[in-house]
C-alpha cells in the first residue's frame, strides 16, 4: 500500500521498481547465495515496540526535567523560566521538523528542554489551583485513550486532505497565540483568547481538539511506517511527534481547567 507520509513514498522501503533490474536466474542465487548487487542490510524495519520504547524514553526525559524544575525553581521565577524553555524547545522542534533529522540526542534534548517549561508552568498553576495538574494529566490520558480508540476502530479516516486541514488549523492557532502575545503588551488581555472569558474557553476547546487530531496523525504515521518497512531510526521521529501532541493537549487542558476554577 502507498503511504500518505512523504517519508514513505516511492520505493525506499521495498516497493516495486527499486531500480535493480530483474533478479538473476535461480541457479546463480543457489550458487552465490544472494545477488551480487543486493545492498547490505544496514538497519532493520521499525516496529511498534520501537516506537513505544522511544516514546517512553522521550516522556521520561520530559517528566524528569519537569519534576526537577518543579522542585528547585522558585515559584516567583516559574513563568520566566517557562517562557525561555518554550522558546528553546520551539527552536529545537522546528529544526527536527524541517530537517527530518530525528535521533536520540535531538529528541531527548527537545523533551528535556520541553520538560523544564512544562514543569515550571505546572508548578505555577498548581500554586494557584490546588489539584489542577492531576486533573490535567488525567484529562490528557483520557484524550490519548479516546484518540487511540478512534484510530483503532477507523472512526475517522486520515486522508491527505484531512492532514492538510489539521496542519492549517495548527498554524492558525499558533498565529493567533502569537498575535495575542504581542497585543497583550498594548491592550489588557490581548485579543481575548487567553483572558478566561467565553472566547478563551472556545479557543482552548478548539486547541484541544486540534491537538487530538495531531495525535491521530501521529498514530497513522506510525501505522504507515511499520507497514511500509520504515527504518528503525524513524521511531525517534514518531516519539517526537507523540511527545509534542501530548504536551500540547496537556497544556491546553491545564489552561481550560484554570478558566473554570476562576
Amino acid at each position: 500500500m502507498e503511504s500518505r507520509n512523504p517519508a514513505f513514498r516511492g520505493n525506499a522501503f521495498g516497493g516495486q521498481g527499486g531500480g535493480y533490474g530483474t533478479p538473476p536466474p535461480q541457479g546463480l542465487q543457489d550458487t552465490y547465495g544472494a545477488p551480487a548487487y543486493a545492498p547490505p542490510a544496514t538497519t532493520r524495519p521499525m516496529t511498534y515496540d520501537d516506537v513505544v520504547i522511544r516514546s517512553f524514553l522521550s516522556l521520561l526525559a520530559l517528566c524528569v526535567t519537569g519534576a526537577l524544575t518543579w522542585a528547585f525553581v522558585p515559584i516567583q521565577t516559574a513563568l520566566a523560566i517557562a517562557v525561555v524553555a518554550f522558546l528553546l524547545q520551539l527552536g529545537v522542534g522546528l529544526y527536527i521538523s524541517f530537517s527530518g533529522k530525528a535521533n536520540a540526542p535531538l529528541v531527548l534534548t527537545f523533551s528535556a528542554v520541553y520538560g523544564v517549561g512544562v514543569g515550571a508552568i505546572s508548578h505555577y498553576y498548581e500554586n494557584l489551583y490546588n489539584g489542577i495538574v492531576l486533573q490535567a494529566v488525567i484529562g490528557t490520558a483520557l484524550a490519548f485513550a479516546g484518540v487511540l480508540a478512534v484510530h483503532s476502530l477507523k472512526i475517522i479516516r486520515v486522508t491527505p486532505k484531512f492532514a492538510r486541514y489539521v496542519c492549517a488549523a495548527g498554524f492558525a492557532l499558533l498565529g493567533l497565540m502569537l498575535v495575542n502575545f504581542i497585543a497583550a503588551f498594548f491592550v489588557d488581555g490581548g485579543i481575548g483568547i487567553r483572558d478566561g472569558g467565553p472566547i478563551a474557553i472556545v479557543f482552548s476547546v478548539i486547541a484541544i481538539l486540534v491537538g487530538c487530531f495531531f495525535l491521530l496523525l501521529d498514530f497513522d504515521s506510525i501505522e504507515q511506517g511499520v507497514r511500509a518497512g520504515a527504518p528503525e531510526k524513524f521511531a525517534w521521529y514518531c516519539a517526537f511527534g507523540l511527545t509534542l501532541s501530548l504536551v500540547w493537549i496537556y497544556l491546553e487542558i491545564l489552561r481550560l481547567l484554570s478558566y473554570f476554577r476562576d
